[in-house]
């Protein structure tokens, strides 16, 4: 077993179920193992072998949000889909939600499992660590497919700021007064709005899906860990898009970004600026599609990451 690795195996299955203080849902085929990342203990569930792929989750998710994909990208490729900083059966910390710390968490597992270089599909704020990564350390990143996230070289429109307003829950969570109470009291209302409302007519989980991202927030450092990721991150780094701090750097990766029609940022028409900034990059507004995209419509998740992985081989 690699020094780095800490548990894997019937240990995992044991720490499965009390790491967290939850049970863990159950997915045939996968092998579930924690890794040391510089003091991180980070849970990871692999499965398959070939080129490695990395899934990186979004808000207020976990490994669980991949649970139609593992397996088809499983086939003929590595996939490794950890549960990052503060969420599902990760450690959670106080601290360490900055980009930064957030990156060099990424960086840290790849280094750990002995990964040189990966295909990235990200989801929300796990895209936006995604695109971090293809700009600070592009050996690493095969190729991107961003999900909910367009691209870091928006142009700021009065329009964007409109829509911005239907991102208010974003105060809420912030907040390290109601943040963590939000996240993690009573019957949860705003993330099970999130989950099961947002951007979409009609729900896009089952309610065992949403009991399975809601449970590790009942634990109060996983909802202060959620409210910090929203305060130290996600909002700081949105801002940060607007104000134009990425207009001097250039993304190599072959990136595809996808956003669903019934996301508050799926306009066309505001979804340019990016075309100077990169070599290949495709942004695409899926039809009939939510934020929640992964679970909505895994398979067309699986069908456009195996067509950019084809586009850039």
């Amino acid at each position: 077993m690699d020094e780095n690795v800490v548990g894997e195996g019937r240990a995992a299955s044991t720490r499965a179920a009390t790491s967290a203080g939850v049970p863990m849902p159950e997915l045939a085929g996968v092998t579930h193992r924690w890794v040391d990342v510089d003091g991180l203990v980070m849970h990871v569930v692999e499965q398959g072998a070939g080129d490695p792929v990395l899934l990186l989750h979004g808000f207020p998710e976990h490994w669980w949000e991949w649970r139609g994909v593992v397996g088809p990208l499983a086939v003929d490729h590595r996939v490794v889909c950890p549960d990052l900083r503060g969420f599902g059966w990760t450690d959670a910390p106080p601290d360490g939600y900055t980009g930064d710390r957030l990156l060099a968490d990424v960086v840290g597992l790849l280094d750990a499992l002995g990964i040189e270089r990966a295909h990235v599909v990200a989801h929300d704020w796990g895209a936006l660590v995604g695109f971090r990564l293809c700009l600070e350390h592009p050996d690493r990143a095969a190729t991107l497919l961003s999900m909910g996230v367009p691209h870091l070289w928006l142009r700021f429109d009065p329009r964007l700021l409109l829509m911005l307003r239907h991102t208010w829950f974003q105060v809420v969570i912030a907040s390290r007064l109601t943040g963590p109470r939000a996240l993690a009291r009573g019957r949860q209302r705003l993330p099970r709005h999130l989950l099961q409302e947002y951007g979409s007519d009609s729900p896009v989980m089952t309610d065992a899906d949403v009991e399975a991202y809601l449970a590790p927030l009942r634990q109060p450092a996983r909802a202060r860990a959620g409210s910090a990721l929203c305060r130290d991150f996600v909002r700081r780094e949105l801002w940060a898009v607007l104000r134009g701090a990425y207009r001097d750097r250039h993304l190599t990766t072959p990136t595809d970004a996808l956003l669903g029609e019934n996301d508050i940022l799926g306009d066309p028409a505001l979804l340019g600026g990016h075309e100077e900034h990169a070599d290949d990059l495709v942004v695409d507004v899926l039809p009939g599609v939510s934020h929640f995209m992964v679970d909505e419509r895994p398979d067309l998740v699986v069908d456009r990451a195996r067509a950019l992985f084809a586009r850039a081989a």
